[in-house]
């Protein structure tokens, strides 16, 4: 080796020698050596020493000493110096002079003795720190040995402070200095208790404990208002140690849920600092309300394990699936955030306590889509229950429900009276009807959208179904219309976006409408009255009436209340009605019967075409006649010709005794199979028909050698009259059913698992607590459960919801019951 590279390792070895001798000679140099009369004169009065006093060193005492000289670093920190007292042969003074005080360590506060210790109480560093800790910190940390200290303890801190609580096997143990040194930090900001009992660490509330191993219990006495109300308690799960502790007073001292008005990715919260995950949950401003109360939930469910954020939709753009109700976001660098659909909270506690299950459900979620997929594919051609195949079909389509408001149970009323004129859809967000008319409901919200005085919105009766039962719901799809200060009126037509737009904007208008003046009404039967319907197509019905009808006019106005929505009702009534009923733009009526009910259905019979096109929306008008019915099957419009001698025809004398009418196959492709059903091919069209579905079912086809003119086709009928011709076939007399029973809503949501916990009204949830609370035997207990449960807000009757709602309907739950019928 040269002198240069010796000259380096020498350098290297100086270097590394005063590195590790540095603490060795800091350590020996605060520890003092002083006589009686120094120490006791430089004692100043707001500073903590330890002392030992000895006149010479025995062997005994020599491992007491070196562990005196370990810990001088560690007391130092907080302030305490640590003397050794060298007292002279002659001296016989209290500390010096006895032989047993030579065995002990004294801790003074300024000149003031405050405890003494024996030696061999102080055998490590650990025991010294925590014993010197535990005397001089005496108001910051109590300790208990009854459960009745204890709860004293609690009773006076509950609604002004917090409480940690800790529970070491024995004192001086390395989890003992940890509690005292952080007590020594947080002593002014919670009070510390310490235990070595085991019987106290039972009465905490932990089921088996581990008497073994120190615990250590954050008790949330501040939010307790009611002295029956115990502490929440929220434990320590790993080791105590300094970091450890702190790090679970940091937790506790966070929000416990954190309302977030920015990108997810942009969040950092103290959990995520910490390195625990952060949930989101993902709320509209609707929900808002009870979605806080299922973050504030979880919140507790998950303190010290992660944190729970609340994420508003309407104030941040976020470009992902509408269904998406949860986010989690990991404290790892580079990790995306995931967003998912989960049912409930106990999916998202799942989640957090094993990691691998994040990866799980996605690939579960991909999975029941392909599955969904292929099992799409494959039952396409045996599907018959069109609606949950249309439902199925576009389950991937996002619904712009942006313009129609979510109610909740505390939003339902205020909804009431926001505007003139409010629409509510009343659905299971599961079932497949529900959803195909929430589809149709989203489009004429878009209609009606900037229309005054009347406002869209929607109640989840699966999530709210003390709502439901409130306003009287007892099948889905219900729609109702309320207005200010009258009943509610219930939709029965057709639930196309057309049909259900008609009936929401003429509803608008209170029916009948008086009429003042004789101009008045003839506006009115022009369609300029009422004015918000001039540019709006409809059929009015205007009763003219003298001053000597009363009853007449009474049971007009109550059919006028019966079919609002569907037919707008003008009512005037003047010495001059005879001119008014003269005019050739009005065609007369005379009311023979005075019930309101007989007025409804002569008014309907009247509005029906003499010669309609046949739909699936009309038909149920014309099947309610209870006549045979002569159809005209065309492919496509049908000529002038036959046009023109079929409106002959159902303007004669015998328009009476069927209904005569034409379908368009092109317009209604289920004529189709009704061809099918009648003729099992499909004949040469057009082909005209005769069925008469209440009486025998026979089907009659008119001659296709024929011209369709009006004399032939009465010719025809008389030979059908006269039993001269042969039915093509003669349809069933069976009763027409669906395939399988209709689901029975009531029994399926008391059925409902714990994935789908009912939403009911506080008042619903008060009686369940008291029958609880009076039929067990463990009341105590379940009186703790059910405090815990409403402590989230104190004063508040109403338990948190465990599912999660937010602006996700139930789709998982809707695509089980999809599936399940699909046997269809």
């Amino acid at each position: 080796m040269s002198a240069q590279e010796d000259r380096w390792v020498s350098s290297f070895s100086f270097l590394l020698f005063c590195a590790v001798s540095i603490p060795v000679l800091g350590s020996a140099g605060l520890l003092q050596e002083l006589s009686p009369h120094e120490y006791f004169s430089g004692l100043q009065a707001s500073k903590a020493s330890l002392a030992y006093f000895s006149h010479t060193v025995s062997p005994g005492a020599q491992p007491f000493l070196e562990q005196i000289e370990n810990s001088v670093e560690a007391l130092h920190d907080y302030g305490i110096s640590v003397v050794k007292v060298k007292c002279p042969k002659e001296d016989v003074s209290r500390y010096c002079g006895k032989e047993n005080a030579l065995r002990k360590a004294y801790l003074f506060r300024g000149n003031v003795l405050i405890r003494e210790f024996p030696t061999d109480a102080l055998f490590d560093v650990n025991s010294i720190v925590a014993n010197v800790l535990f005397a001089l910190l005496f108001n910051e940390v109590k300790y208990v040995e009854t459960p009745t200290d204890l709860q004293n303890i609690e009773n006076a801190l509950k609604g002004k402070s917090n409480m940690v609580f800790a529970y070491v096997p024995a004192t001086g143990t390395a989890e003992h200095r940890a509690v005292m040194e952080v007590a020594f930090v947080y002593g002014t900001v919670h009070q510390f208790v310490l235990t070595t009992e085991a019987t106290l660490l039972k009465d905490t509330g932990s089921k088996e404990p581990d008497v073994s191993s120190a615990q250590l219990l954050f008790c949330h006495c501040q939010q307790a208002v009611d002295l029956a109300q115990p502490c929440r308690r929220t434990p320590l799960e790993q080791d105590l140690t300094v970091l450890n502790i702190h790090r679970h007073l940091k937790l506790m001292g966070a929000p416990l849920v954190t309302e977030v008005a920015e990108d997810p990715e942009k969040v950092s919260t103290v959990h995520l600092q910490l390195g625990l995950p952060l949930v989101f949950i993902l709320s509209q401003k609707e929900t808002y309300e009870a979605d806080r109360r299922t973050a504030e939930f979880l919140a507790w469910k998950l303190l010290g394990k992660a944190g729970v954020a609340i994420l508003s939709r309407d104030r941040v753009n976020l470009n992902i699936l509408r269904r998406t109700n949860v986010a989690l976001k990991t404290p790892d660098e580079g990790v995306p955030i995931k967003y998912l659909v989960l049912e409930d909270t106990e999916e998202v506690i799942t989640l957090v306590e094993d990691k691998s299950k994040v990866k799980q459900i996605q690939e579960n979620e991909d999975e029941d889509e392909e599955d969904e997929d292929e099992k799409e594919n494959d039952n396409q051609d045996i599907q018959d229950d069109q609606v949950v195949e249309a439902v199925s079909r576009d389950k991937k389509r996002e619904l712009p429900l942006d313009q129609i408001l979510t109610l909740t149970e505390e939003t339902f009323h205020s909804a009431m009276v926001e505007a003139a004129q409010t629409v509510v859809l009343f659905y299971a967000s599961w079932e497949a009807v529900s959803l195909a008319v929430l589809q149709s409901y989203t489009e004429v919200a878009d209609h009606l959208k900037g229309t005054q005085g009347i406002l869209l919105s929607r109640v989840n009766c699966w999530d709210w179904p003390g709502v439901c039962t409130m306003e009287n719901v007892t099948q889905f799809p219900t729609i109702k219309i309320y207005k200010k200060g009258e009943q509610p009126i219930t939709y029965s037509g057709m639930l196309g976006t057309e049909e259900l737009t008609s009936f929401i904007v003429l509803s608008q208008v209170s029916c009948p409408l008086k009429l003042a003046t004789i101009d008045e009404a003839e506006r009115y039967l022009r369609g300029e009255l009422p004015s918000e319907l001039s540019s709006y197509h409809h059929s009015s019905v205007l009763g003219v009436f003298s001053t000597a009808t009363s009853k007449v006019r009474e049971a007009f106005t109550e059919a006028g209340s019966i079919l609002s929505g569907h037919v707008t009702t003008g009512m005037y009534f003047e010495d001059d009605v005879l001119a008014l009923s003269s005019s050739q733009s009005v065609e007369g009526i005379a009311l023979s019967k005075q019930s309101a009910q007989d007025i409804v259905e002569m008014i309907r019979y009247e509005l029906l075409d003499l010669f309609p096109e046949i739909t699936v929306q009309n038909l149920p008008h014309y099947l309610q006649l209870g006549k045979p019915f002569l159809i005209l099957f065309s492919d496509g419009d049908i000529g002038q010709t036959e046009s023109k001698e079929m409106l002959t025809l159902a303007k004669g004398r015998s328009q009476q005794a069927f209904v005569s009418c034409w379908l368009n196959l092109k317009n209604t492709p289920v004529g189709r199979g009704v061809l099918k059903a009648y003729f099992a091919t499909i004949p040469s069209l057009p082909a005209l028909v005769w069925v008469n579905l209440h009486a025998g079912g026979q089907v009659f086809k008119f001659p296709s050698e024929q011209s369709i003119t009006e004399m032939n086709i009465l010719s025809w009928l008389e030979k059908l009259k006269a039993g001269l011709e042969i039915p093509s076939s003669t349809l069933s007399e069976e009763v027409w059913k669906p395939p399988l029973p209709a689901y029975d809503f009531l029994q399926m949501m008391e059925a409902a698992g714990p994935e789908f916990t009912l939403h009911t009204s506080s008042h619903q949830e008060d009686r369940q607590e008291q029958q609880q609370l009076q039929g067990s035997e463990e009341k105590a207990t379940i009186r703790e459960e059910l405090i815990e449960q409403v402590g989230v807000k104190a004063g508040k009757a109403q338990g948190p919801g465990r599912d999660l709602r937010g602006t996700a309907p139930r789709l998982a739950g809707r695509e089980k019951q999809a599936r399940r019928h699909s046997e269809l």
